[in-house]
């Protein structure tokens, strides 16, 4: 089990949050700097099962990430895509390793249980996005709902 895709996703969603927040999309970024700090908190969640069961955690240099990431519509798409591919990885993880450690099914489950949630969020705000298409004012008040979102995840550790 690897923690990389969890480091992946938490500096993804931080430089998509920097970007958005360049363009003054400033609930976005709010948003999309929750959801990389739910990343990490993940990425620590695995961290710490592994070292529990004497594991060893392996931190990968992870690529660095764009500066720029389009519309708002590009970037939440981005999302969503990004979203679909933890999913499958989590699931090629659990199918290998409900055949070399049984036990360890459990935690991987619980993340895909997450990513149900997950790629639903995405794709609700993709499919806004695209409800608002160019109208400035229906981008500002999905900004703004945006913006409203709640840190959902306390802290591992």
């Amino acid at each position: 089990m690897t923690t990389k895709i969890e480091h992946i996703s938490t500096n993804l969603y931080l430089a998509m949050s920097a970007y958005m927040d360049r363009k003054n999309y400033t609930g976005m970024a709010k948003w999309l700097r929750l959801q990389s700090e739910e990343e990490r908190t993940h990425m620590l969640t695995l961290i710490d099962y592994l070292s529990g069961k004497d594991g060893v955690v392996k931190l990968s240099e992870v690529p660095a990430q764009s500066t720029n990431f389009g519309t708002p519509l590009e970037t939440f798409q981005s999302v969503l895509k990004h979203e679909q591919y933890v999913t499958n990885s989590y699931r090629q993880a659990y199918d290998y390793i409900k055949q070399v450690d049984p036990q360890t099914t459990v935690i991987i489950q619980d993340f895909l249980r997450e990513q149900i949630d997950e790629e639903a969020q995405s794709l609700t705000i993709v499919e806004r996005l695209k409800l608002a298409g160019d109208n400035p004012s229906a981008l500002l008040l999905l900004d703004q709902e945006l913006g409203q979102r709640q840190n959902s995840v306390a802290p591992a550790g």
